[in-house]
């Protein structure tokens, strides 16, 4: 018998159409295997009860608790003018708090019949606040005792009873007896571990870590489930990356290793600093994977003003020295404009290839975006194609179809999770042979993580800020708590422009109408809360007639034509604006050293990275930074904790894990570009590390020694599991 249809079976045919759809629909789960797989996210101990006093705000929650008070109360409503209305009040208790459930009109008689004093049960619902208390409006319930007890210990056989996730339409023990009917097929799941990994790590088969996961007698059998289906999460993810580079080494490519006397040295020569040795170090790995004739997949991460764009661009030198093209893909056209000013001035005659007063060695630089003029367009895309330009610095316009090279070496990707993977590949095809790839990103990114979402790729690290550079001090500023603080932030903004500075103000909205129709994003604290976003435009003219009346303001968002947008960046980088109020769109790359302070309205509606990221835009000359995060946020929420956080560190690695921590995990592999259901249900990539490091060099050894897997065919299915279409396309591509 075929062991593996067992696990594909469709739930609709096991558990009935109904449950089946809601399964489906609210959960993602299809297959017999799919809803094994759904762990419990805790367990409650029958003898234990769960904390009322901990219950999160409108979650849905489970807790087990018993019966204090209950009464039935009969009121007058419009449906029911003679006073017929009922509504049931019913108060449980757990020893650390008391909650409410409510029932009405028809939904009370049951419940009030079953939910005497001293009763103990199961309760779900979402938890909300009435007159200032907590409570769930109609929870569903089990019993967990009465006259059906032998049903109930049945179904909760064991001495901990499993929590799942849960949805209002599904409760958790109503997956928990949808799983009590499939259980005994997990005996005919197929092993993707190979023996002897199994063995030398003492890690149970998977089908007892089935078993142990949904029906523990103690707590040692659950540590024994984690700990072995962690292993399969981390092992099946790492063996995909570990096939996807060993795919990628076999590929061609062309060699690039720069002529002696070349651009490169020319460039080199004319630098006003030294590299530090980061720079150093990190320019050695990228040249030594240049020099192979199989392509590079190397991630560059570095600190926000680490030196980055000046290692990229000496790569991208080095290959057209070695006779080839080099092509920079940016997320913005602000950036993109950014990129091709500075690197031209940084080359300075060495940029200016067929041009009077360029260097012998010189190349030409080009820029190429969607709003370029016509012209300017069709000489770009002529130096591009008889291989005048060297280097060319451009948006997704560089993807088009009439974007020909003359022979394309090096993909220099600039902010990676902004970029979609058809966006990438397109850009990695247009070479005669697969050009070499650099992936650059500002938002530091803990190891643990690289070895997951960008698995495929080497990693390169930049953690050493160049000489010169001012530390930033940041500051929460709490509007609402202390608004004589807001006045005066506005105050330091007036002193550092008094200093011959300037500084920008950041919003999360731009405020025309166009903004005002979509949903603006909000944190689940924020929900609460009516008042939208503070916007640019409403913000730039509040200030400019009160706090910083006298002041040159402008604004910046990413609605503005490009020319103005380009006319805006050139006036303040020219120091001809004091104060930039701006959307997130000066978020990366962009570098006016005589910016000095900067403060992020609503700063709570950022990300963690994002504000690391916004802070980096200041102190990059030689006067030292100010961040000031505003918030109205009280003192006790998380939004008050993560800029805290933001405000205590520089250091992005640090922040990018406080970061992941809060998030919690999303798909990891998918994260990059994928919506697709999680592949990681008890993996957790920050307090994992260990298993993570170790599978990933467990799945380069088996792919060595079988890269096609021939000899381990529950691997593969597992593979071919967490390898839907997305996850392959996104590995395939890297």
């Amino acid at each position: 018998m075929d062991l593996v249809p067992a696990l594909e079976e469709p739930l609709k045919k096991v558990l009935g159409p109904a449950t089946a759809k809601v399964m489906a629909e609210h959960l993602g789960l299809h297959s017999v295997g799919d809803l094994l797989h759904h762990y419990p996210r805790r367990y409650e101990e029958r003898g234990q009860l769960t904390h009322l006093a901990d219950l999160p705000m409108d979650e849905h929650v489970t807790v087990v608790a018993q019966v204090a008070d209950a009464r039935l109360h009969t009121f007058a409503s419009a449906k029911a003018p003679r006073g017929k209305g009922q509504r049931l009040e019913v108060t449980i208790t757990d020893g650390s708090g008391r909650l409410q459930l409510v029932f009405f009109g028809n939904g009370v008689h049951k419940p009030h019949k079953e939910l005497l004093p001293g009763t103990r049960a199961l309760f779900a619902g979402k938890v909300s606040v009435f007159n200032r208390r907590l409570q769930l409006a109609h929870p569903a319930y089990e019993l967990l005792r009465g006259e059906d007890v032998s049903e109930t210990v049945d179904s909760w056989a064991g001495a901990l009873i499993p929590i799942y996730p849960a949805t209002a339409k599904l409760e958790s023990w109503k997956i928990a007896k949808s799983i009590q009917t499939v259980l005994p097929s997990a005996g005919e799941a197929l092993d993707p571990l190979p023996d002897a990994l199994r063995e030398g790590r003492s890690l149970v088969s998977l089908p007892e870590a089935l078993l142990k996961i949904h029906r523990p007698h103690t707590k040692a059998d659950i540590a024994d489930a984690r700990n072995r289906l962690k292993w399969d999460e981390a092992f099946v993810l790492q063996v995909a990356l570990a096939r996807r580079r060993h795919a990628d080494a076999q590929l061609p490519a062309v060699a690039r290793v720069p002529a002696p006397d070349g651009l490169l040295t020319a460039f080199d020569a004319d630098l006003p600093f030294t590299l530090t040795d980061g720079q150093q170090k990190v320019s050695r790995e990228i040249f030594d994977d240049l020099a192979t004739e199989h392509p590079m997949h190397r991630l560059l991460q570095g600190e926000v003003g680490s030196g980055k764009t000046l290692v990229a661009l000496r790569a991208m030198l080095a290959v057209v020295d070695a006779g080839g093209q080099a092509a920079m893909l940016a997320p913005t056209e602000v950036l993109a404009q950014q990129h091709h000013r500075s690197i031209a001035e940084m080359m300075g005659e060495l940029a200016e290839g067929g041009m009077l007063g360029g260097s012998e060695q010189a190349t030409k630089v080009v820029l190429l975006t969607g709003s370029m003029g016509a012209a300017a367009r069709r000489q770009a895309l002529l130096d591009l194609v008889t291989g005048e330009a060297g280097i060319v610095i451009g948006t997704h316009a560089l993807i088009e179809d009439k974007v020909q090279f003359h022979d394309l070496g090096l993909v220099v990707v600039d902010e990676q999770h902004r970029f979609g993977v058809e966006q990438r590949d397109a850009l990695r095809g247009k070479g005669k042979q697969p050009p070499h790839l650099l992936v650059m990103t500002a938002t530091p990114i803990p190891r643990t993580v690289a070895m997951t979402v960008f698995g495929d790729l080497e990693t390169s690290v930049l953690d050493q800020l160049p000489a010169g550079r001012s530390p930033i001090a940041s500051h929460v500023v709490p509007s609402a708590d202390k608004p004589h603080f807001l006045a005066r932030a506005w105050e330091r903004v007036r002193e550092e422009v008094g200093n011959g500075h300037q500084a920008y103000v950041v919003c999360p909205r731009i405020g025309d109408d166009e903004d005002e129709s979509k949903k603006a994003r909000k944190s689940p604290e924020d929900e609460a809360e009516k008042r939208p976003p503070l916007a640019v435009l409403d913000v730039a003219e509040q200030l400019e007639k009160g706090p910083l009346k006298g002041l040159r303001v402008e604004v910046l968002h990413g609605r503005m034509p490009p020319d103005d947008k380009d006319a805006v960046m050139r006036r303040f980088a020219a120091g001809g604006t004091d104060v930039l109020v701006a959307t997130t769109v000066i978020e990366v790359g962009v570098n006016v050293p005589n910016s000095t302070a900067m403060v992020i309205m609503d700063a709570d509606r950022f990300g963690v990275s994002q504000l690391h990221q916004l802070r980096g835009r200041v102190g990059r000359g030689s006067a030292p930074g100010l961040c000031l995060l505003v918030t109205d946020m009280p003192e006790a929420s998380s939004a008050r904790q993560r800029l805290n956080a933001v405000a205590a560190t520089l250091d992005g690695f640090e922040l990018s894990r406080i970061d992941l921590e809060q998030r919690r995990e999303g798909d990891v592999l998918g994260q990059a570009q994928s919506g697709a259901r999680s592949s990681l249900r008890v993996l957790a990539v920050i307090d994992d590390e260990e298993i993570i490091a170790e599978a990933r060099e467990e799945a380069a050894a088996v792919v060595a020694a079988d890269p096609e897997l021939e000899h381990l065919p529950g691997l593969r299915t597992a593979l071919d599991a967490l390898l839907d279409e997305d996850r392959e396309q996104y590995l395939d591509k890297g």
